[in-house]
C-alpha cells in the first residue's frame, strides 16, 4: 500500500484511488487505518477535502457527518464483537489537531490491551505500535475489512 493517495486521501477516495476505503457514506467514506495495532482502527473522511473542522459544514451535512460517524462506530462494534470475544468499546473521536481535513477516528477498544493503556486515551501508546511493520495494513486484514463492510451495509439498509 504505497502511492500518492496517502498525501491526499479525500482527493484520492474521490478519485476511487483509496485503497483503504471500505464504503462511500452519505457524507464521506468510510476507510480502515493504516495501522491495526487495535484491530478494527478506523476512520471516517469528509467527502470535502477543503473542510477542515466540523462547524465549517452547513447543520445538515454536520448531522450527516455525525450519523455517518455513528453509523461507522457500530459496523466495526459489531465486527470487532463478532471477530474477538475480548471486545470492550468502541472510541470515537473528532480532533484535527494533525491532519487539516474533517476525519472522524474509531477506535475499537480490547480487554487484552496493556493494563496502563487499556483505559487510557490511543494516543498514548508508544509510538513504535503506530509504525511497526506488524500493524500495517495488508492482506491480513481482508476478513476485518470485510467484516466491517458487511456490517456497513447491513445497518444501511436496516
Amino acid at each position: 500500500m504505497t502511492g500518492d493517495w496517502r498525501r491526499d486521501r479525500i482527493g484520492a477516495a474521490l478519485r476511487g484511488q483509496n485503497p483503504t476505503v471500505l464504503r462511500r457514506l452519505e457524507s464521506g467514506f468510510a476507510v480502515i487505518g493504516d495501522v491495526q495495532f487495535l484491530p478494527g482502527y478506523s476512520v471516517l473522511l469528509a467527502d470535502e477535502p477543503d473542510v477542515q473542522r466540523l462547524s465549517d459544514l452547513p447543520r445538515a451535512k454536520r448531522l450527516s457527518f455525525l450519523t455517518n460517524m455513528d453509523l461507522l462506530g457500530e459496523a466495526v462494534e459489531r465486527a470487532c464483537r463478532r471477530l474477538d470475544p475480548d471486545f470492550r468499546r468502541v472510541n470515537l473521536e473528532i480532533l484535527g489537531n494533525t491532519d487539516p481535513f474533517l476525519h472522524a477516528h474509531v477506535w475499537p477498544r480490547f480487554e487484552w490491551e496493556p493494563a496502563e493503556l487499556v483505559g487510557k486515551p490511543v494516543w498514548l501508546y508508544p509510538r513504535d505500535r503506530w509504525n511497526d511493520e506488524r500493524f500495517r495494513l495488508g492482506p491480513q486484514h481482508d476478513v476485518l475489512r470485510d467484516a466491517i463492510s458487511s456490517e456497513l451495509d447491513g445497518l444501511a439498509h436496516g
